[in-house]
């Protein structure tokens, strides 16, 4: 991902609050395991009882 432009990375629509969140650095290597935008959302969906 080196030299991409922001607006060219990937991103996802997080499935607790619908909004959408684009790569980070951090998630290079855990890219596709990645669901939730932030802790906070995914302490909602244990909540929820989402997996």
């Amino acid at each position: 991902m080196k030299g991409v432009k922001k607006a060219e990375l990937p991103a996802k629509i997080c499935p607790v609050c619908n909004r959408p969140f684009i790569w980070r650095k951090k998630w290079e290597r855990v890219w596709d395991e990645v669901k939730y935008c932030s802790d906070r959302c995914r302490g909602e969906a244990r909540k929820r009882g989402r997996p």
